[in-house]
């Protein structure tokens, strides 16, 4: 089973980009996100004729995630719990139906949050805080779980060009760092700490200052794992070339395979 995460930075905009890479790979899973549109402008023919079933919770301009699955989604949720006044499109988790068994899976967007020392860093760790609880929650299910998506988290030194330029930065900052790895500690693997682990292998590469041409990237796209997941993790892949396509994302997909 190949599960991908995928930040498109607006599904729309870039669709002929995304559809062109799914003819190619074929996910049998994807979460993607950013997608920055709501449900019904969501580009549903273009997936569903490639054989896909759709789980979306959009956002006007902003935001959004969506979870595409060539097995039947059994149910899925929008939005993560522990906050209901919070109305931002970043969490959606579907149970998908794989014919070796079901299989849990949530796309994330983790916020930003800087500028630091601002009521948006402070939304950042609380954020991750509640994932943290519902993730502590999904594991006692004992399923197979993978927790997908942009987590804004540079996690390692060795996952940005340069350290001293993101020093400040909320991204980089050491409760950020601190919250991931705990969420991490509640018994999660990262797919590709677990599989690869090499160092300034980047995910992101922001569209400003020639940051694609120097190699000035980051590595803020994650998978983690429930033990069970984690027992048939057979490999995982960056996708750099996708940065290169046409129109691309500012962002490359993570897939993941699972022997399942």
């Amino acid at each position: 089973m190949k599960i991908v995460s995928w930040n498109v930075n607006s599904v729309r905009t870039r669709l002929p980009t995304i559809v062109k890479w799914f003819e190619e790979a074929r996910p049998d899973i994807a979460c993607l996100q950013e997608i920055k549109c709501q449900d019904d402008q969501f580009p549903r023919d273009a997936f569903e004729a490639m054989g896909y079933n759709i789980a979306v919770h959009g956002q006007k301009s902003y935001n959004g995630v969506a979870i595409l699955s060539r097995y039947c989604i059994e149910e899925s949720i929008c939005g993560l719990p522990g906050n209901k006044d919070d109305d931002h499109a970043r969490y959606i988790e579907a149970v998908i139906g794989a014919d070796s068994g079901p299989v849990r899976v949530a796309s994330i967007y983790l916020p930003n949050g800087n500028p630091k020392g601002t009521d948006k860093f402070t939304y950042k760790l609380d954020w991750m805080k509640r994932l943290r609880a519902h993730a502590k929650s999904l594991l006692k299910l004992e399923e197979k779980l993978v927790l997908a998506g942009d987590y804004n988290v540079i996690y390692r030194d060795e996952d940005c060009w340069d350290p001293s330029v993101w020093a400040d930065d909320a991204l980089f900052a050491k409760e950020v760092r601190d919250e991931f790895a705990a969420l991490m500690w509640e018994g999660l693997t990262d797919a590709y700490l677990a599989k690869d682990g090499r160092e300034h292998q980047y995910t992101f590469w922001d569209y400003q200052r020639g940051a694609w041409q120097r190699g000035h990237g980051i590595h803020i796209d994650h998978l983690l794992l429930s033990p069970q997941a984690a027992d048939t993790l057979q490999g995982v892949q960056i996708f750099k070339d996708a940065r290169a396509m046409e129109k691309p994302s500012d962002h490359v997909p993570v897939m993941v395979e699972l022997d399942t």
